[in-house]
């Protein structure tokens, strides 16, 4: 079943299954409600009923005006008591349902407060019977606690079908949504969308917003050739290397491991010669997204090098290679479609793994594919 958002098929792995039983969690503010509604709103040739137990009727009125959507076949119930809600969904009858959100539900079979374990844990098991029985796909919104987890036991995320996390970076406009857990896809699928006072806007290509666009060349920025789930992207990495001002050096990273950036700093002092012991290193990745995909060190040690030395990469070079611990550029995977995306986006030159050309299948590709085996020969054709 067609959701009418790309972004959210795809992390659903193709559509809504029916039957099935799909949470989203989220911090407080980051868009889950404006998400569901939109979808809810989007689906014009589905009944949908979005049970909300947080915000009234009026409040849901006047976020639909927001996001300049209208629909006849969505119809809103506020309501928290389970057995009223079943009432209603007997008389509507309709094809897809949201819970906005679980944890303010609650049973009169439980003697307990709204919010509860026993509570969340019953009402969920009625609406995943509700769900099975009748072949309805049922949204969960969820809460997520201060340690980034879902709220409520952790059975919760065993009894539904497929967990979804949306998340980013308050002071960015995007969100991504990523597949926790996916019974009917995979769940390495990403969905990006970008907030605006309009509502949430898909980002079709998140290349070219997480590349800043710059007038003249500088040092310490390097673009890696990134995969999320089976998508590639490119994106920006900044460095800065100083010396260090209190004695002992800092190292900082947003977006990157910073025990993998020891990491690497350490193969560069120890296998290449690189001084950097006795000064600060700051890294960032642009956009306010967190990427833990190996194939990035290659950028990440370029642009260290290319701050450490001050001297500038040129704009049109991308990199895709892991580095490992005796300083060799190692081999990643999916190199076709990561070189496919540069090359697409206009990069002339991509440094890859010399090991990654074997049984490569490019027909004429119209950028450069260079091919390096040591840290050492990077830094030779970078810097000269």
């Amino acid at each position: 079943m067609n959701t009418h958002s790309n972004e959210l098929n795809r992390v659903l792995g193709g559509g809504m299954v029916p039957g099935s039983l799909v949470l989203i969690g989220g911090e407080p503010g980051i868009g889950k409600s404006t998400l569901m509604l939109q979808v809810a709103l989007s689906m014009q040739s589905l009944k949908i009923l979005y049970i909300s137990g947080e915000e009234s009727a009026q409040q849901l009125k006047m976020r639909s005006e927001r996001i300049k959507m209208n629909s006849e076949h969505c119809f809103i119930l506020t309501e928290t008591r389970t057995q009223n809600i079943f009432q209603q969904i007997e008389e509507i009858k309709p094809d897809v349902v949201v819970v906005d959100s679980i944890q303010t539900l609650h049973t009169d079979y439980i003697e307990s407060s709204a919010g509860s374990i026993s509570q969340i844990r019953e009402c969920a098991a009625e609406l995943q019977k509700f769900s099975k029985v009748t072949q309805t796909p049922v949204f969960l919104i969820g809460h997520i606690t201060k340690d980034g987890n879902l709220a409520g036991p952790k059975i919760l995320e065993h009894m539904v079908d497929t967990v979804l996390q949306f998340e980013g970076d308050r002071n960015y406009g995007y969100r991504i949504l990523r597949s926790i857990k996916n019974r009917f896809g995979s769940t390495s699928e990403l969905g990006i969308f970008e907030m605006q006072s309009t509502g949430l806007r898909e980002v079709s290509n998140p290349s070219e917003i997480l590349i800043s666009q710059r007038d003249e060349d500088v040092s310490g920025v390097a673009i890696a050739s990134t995969m999320e789930g089976l998508r590639p992207m490119l994106i920006e990495i900044q460095a800065l290397v100083s010396t260090a001002a209190y004695g002992t050096p800092q190292r900082s990273s947003t977006g990157f491991d910073l025990r993998r950036l020891n990491m690497l700093l350490a193969v560069l002092e120890k296998r290449c010669g690189f001084r950097l012991g006795a000064k600060d290193v700051f890294l960032n990745i642009a956009g306010g997204i967190k990427v833990d995909d190996p194939a990035i060190d290659l950028a990440v040690i370029s642009a260290i090098l290319s701050s450490s030395e001050d001297l500038s990469i040129e704009q049109k070079i991308c990199f895709a290679a892991e580095v490992g611990l005796s300083g060799e550029i190692r081999p990643v995977n999916r190199i076709e479609q990561r070189i496919q995306e540069a090359e697409k986006l206009g990069f002339e030159q991509i440094f890859v793994s010399k090991y990654n050309l074997k049984g490569i299948d490019l027909k004429n590709p119209k950028i450069n594919i260079t091919p390096v085996r040591k840290i050492e020969d990077v830094f030779g054709l970078l810097f000269g």
